[in-house]
């Protein structure tokens, strides 16, 4: 086993706890409670489906496409919190929003066990003008994916 099978399965692990999680929290919890990003967790839940989403673009582009490539970097320049709120997650549906955070998280390591290993070395440049390899993103999603999921513990346990 190498390091991104590691990585995928503590993802599946995390994903196995934490839904049934999730799906115990109060609406007060999950609607009212923030963060320092002045997220709630039904925000951090849908930040982290954007994560997904974007995520699994580009390592589907860079598989295909030339390296470095170029590819909208929406966390960098802050068009993250302006997906939450074009998206709405606030007002979504608890339940849909767990399951499509669950699924889209589900796919992404679907994506990611089937990466051709000659192309963990493609980059992207992001918005600060980066180069990330394939691999290093792969990697890093799952710090945070952990990120978020400690933000809302530290909500869920909040006075």
């Amino acid at each position: 086993m190498n390091k991104l099978d590691d990585n995928n399965l503590e993802m599946l692990r995390l994903i196995i706890e934490w839904e049934p999680k999730l799906a115990m929290l109060p609406e007060e919890v999950i609607s009212t409670r923030r963060n320092s990003q002045n997220r709630t967790i039904k925000q951090i839940l849908g930040h982290m489906v954007d994560s997904a989403s974007n995520n699994t673009h580009r390592i589907v582009h860079l598989q295909y496409q030339k390296s470095p490539l170029i590819f909208p970097d929406y966390a960098n320049l802050g068009n993250n919190d302006r997906w939450i709120a074009i998206q709405n997650y606030q007002h979504e549906n608890w339940n849909d929003l767990i399951q499509l955070w669950k699924y889209s998280n589900l796919h992404i390591v679907h994506v990611m066990n089937h990466v051709s290993p000659e192309k963990l070395n493609h980059e992207w440049i992001s918005a600060l003008n980066e180069k990330v390899t394939l691999e290093s993103m792969m990697m890093d999603y799952l710090r945070h994916f952990k990120l978020h999921l400690s933000e809302i513990e530290e909500l869920i346990h909040q006075q």
